[in-house]
């Protein structure tokens, strides 16, 4: 927005996305977006403070540093002079201010700079306060949210400007050791070494509208390339698009996503939604006392104990029902509060896996689950729930974030496999399911993993390496498809029943194999004839299963989630092999 008049200037603003005249208190009152087209206004570092923290909580830390140009740095104006203007037209020491405060009663660090200051460039001053911020939030054991706008380093400092994006770095490192958690705003705009550091290597990373993101600017890249940047580039949506946040979000909702995800900070006691979810009164009904339903013993369809018997080709079929519910859809009926997270921060997201922070009885966790969908529209957006290299490289994010904030991790089970294509190939699929697998084996968080539909080679096992496994009645566990395994073995795809049946792909053959530690019973029919009621049971399974895990030390988690693993070696093969 840019003033139209000396003497307006307190009254009126320009819009600089649609040029409508705006009433500046009104726009003041909107947050500094313009009501007519959204435009999203730069702010300073204390407007933005003032709409992000508690009232009366902000405590500034402290912003004097010596005076400083190390490099006797000289353009058409000496550096020092450009400090004091600097100073004199934002009234800040620096390009950034550093505080503690409150969000949503949740305590905080946060480093905010401010691109008035200098362009908010990195120099060593603003470099140290941040770093010296971090630090504060490892002392005080609280998570650091940094809000970044910035044209990146500092050319006055020279190299050693340079240096700060390791020093910050290197700050934010101790954070994740610590299990502290770091979160990212990225504003308008968000560019080099900046962006290239601590805007992009926090845990989360979010994007207000309207903000771009990108380690070289538009220009130089098109003086450099010679070529036309494609529509909406570097832009949040872009960026989005490509993986490379968690989300973008509007900036009347930025507040209220930073109390959610803070949230999970504080998930070691068990808290109650304040606002119950709007679900349908019967179900509401039903879930209204978690405890009972974390006692409630799962539902057995049998008076032995042992599941109804199905042919397994059926079961396949069953599994493979479109209006089967999907991670979506327990999300919205087993959790509560699901905030999702996007993106591998290599360069995608990958629609076929969706994860995020959730509430289970009050308790946060880490679900992360194949997405297939209903209609042909939504399999063949999700790919069928067959994740790409950067699905599995997404799911690994999460569950390291989980284990740094001591959040156990829930994964729901779906897929046919892993991406069959020419470009999954090319991007390292085998190493990113490797990488998943051995990643589970050493989580120090509980791991609680449920096949709730298709558990298809690699990819199911990229999700399924945990300290217990579930599996719904009707869902299906194998090494290789029914129909895969009838064209190598018989060679005849028409003899994909009889490959199910021998493959023992179903939860009672899979659980007397102990492949499986427990069978979550489905209703009479199947779970997509009664959603509400396979929700029921998913969730007294889950909370039963899960809560003992609570209580076991994170080194003997890792110990026995081996021991679990290694039972299916050799030794145990003659053995398993005759179970019927």
């Amino acid at each position: 927005m840019t003033a139209t008049a000396p003497r307006e200037e307190q009254l009126w603003s320009r819009c600089a996305g649609c040029a409508s005249l705006l009433y500046r208190k009104r726009l003041r009152r909107n947050l500094d977006v313009c009501p007519e087209c959204g435009e999203h206004a730069r702010l300073g570092a204390p407007e933005r403070l003032r709409q992000l923290v508690d009232p009366g909580s902000l405590r500034p830390l402290a912003d004097r540093l010596p005076e400083a140009d190390p490099i006797d740095f000289v353009d058409v104006v000496p550096y020092p002079h450009r400090l004091t203007a600097a100073r004199a037209s934002t009234g800040l020491v620096e390009a950034v201010v550093c505080a503690t405060a409150t969000i949503g009663g949740h305590p905080v660090a946060m480093a905010v700079m401010d691109f008035r200051f200098l362009g908010g460039s990195l120099g060593c001053a603003v470099g140290e306060l941040i770093t010296r911020t971090a630090e504060r939030a490892l002392d005080e054991r609280i998570p650091l949210v940094l809000v970044t706008a910035s044209g990146g380093a500092r050319m006055q400092e020279g190299a050693l400007s340079l240096m700060q994006m390791a020093t910050v770095s290197q700050a934010i490192a101790a954070l994740h050791e610590a299990g502290l958690l770091t979160v990212s705003v990225l504003t308008d705009p968000t560019y080099g070494g900046v962006a290239a550091s601590f805007a992009t290597n926090t845990d989360l990373v979010l994007a207000e509208s309207g903000a771009r993101m990108g380690f070289a600017g538009p220009r130089v890249i098109r003086q450099v390339t010679g070529r036309a940047l494609p529509e909406g580039f570097q832009t949040a949506d872009f960026l989005l698009r490509h993986g490379q946040v968690d989300m973008v979000v509007q900036r009347r909702s930025l507040r209220g996503r930073l109390v959610a995800l803070l949230a999970a900070t504080h998930a070691g006691a068990p808290t109650r939604p304040s606002v119950p979810r709007q679900e349908p009164a019967s179900h509401r009904e039903r879930l209204a006392d978690d405890d009972a339903a974390a006692a409630r013993p799962p539902a057995t369809p049998a008076a032995d104990g042992t599941a109804a018997v199905r042919d397994a080709w059926d079961t396949v079929r069953m599994a493979r029902h479109p209006g089967r519910p999907t991670t979506l859809d327990y999300l919205d009926s087993v959790f509560d509060g699901f905030v999702e997270l996007h993106g591998d921060r290599l360069g995608a997201d990958c629609p076929a896996i969706v994860g995020g922070v959730a509430r289970l009885a009050g308790r946060h966790v880490m679900v992360i689950g194949h997405q297939k969908g209903h209609t042909t529209a939504e399999l063949v957006a999700r790919n069928f729930g067959m994740a790409s290299p950067a699905g599995h490289r997404k799911a690994l994010r999460l569950m390291r974030l989980a284990a740094r904030l001591g959040l156990p991790v829930v994964t729901l089970v779906d897929t046919p496999g892993a991406d069959p294509g020419v470009s999954a190939e090319e991007h390292g699929q085998a190493a990113a399911i490797a990488e998943n697998i051995l990643a589970l084996t050493v989580l120090p968080t509980p791991v609680l993993a449920v096949i709730t539909g298709e558990g298809g080679s690699g990819g199911a096992l990229a999700l399924a390496v945990a300290d217990r496994v579930l599996m719904l009645e009707n869902a299906v566990y194998s090494v290789i498809s029914p129909e895969g395994c009838a064209a190598i073995l018989w060679p005849d795809r028409s003899a994909a029943p009889q490959a199910a049946r021998a493959l023992r792909l179903s939860a009672p053959d899979l659980r007397r194999l102990g492949v499986v530690d427990e069978v979550v019973p489905e209703p009479p029919a199947a779970a997509h004839d009664d959603p509400a009621e396979t929700a029921l049971r998913l969730r007294a399974a889950l909370l039963a299963n899960l809560l003992p895990l609570l209580d076991v030390p994170p080194a003997m988690l890792v110990r026995l989630r081996r021991q679990r693993f290694r039972r299916f070696g050799a030794a145990r093969a003659g053995q398993r092999a005759g179970v019927r």
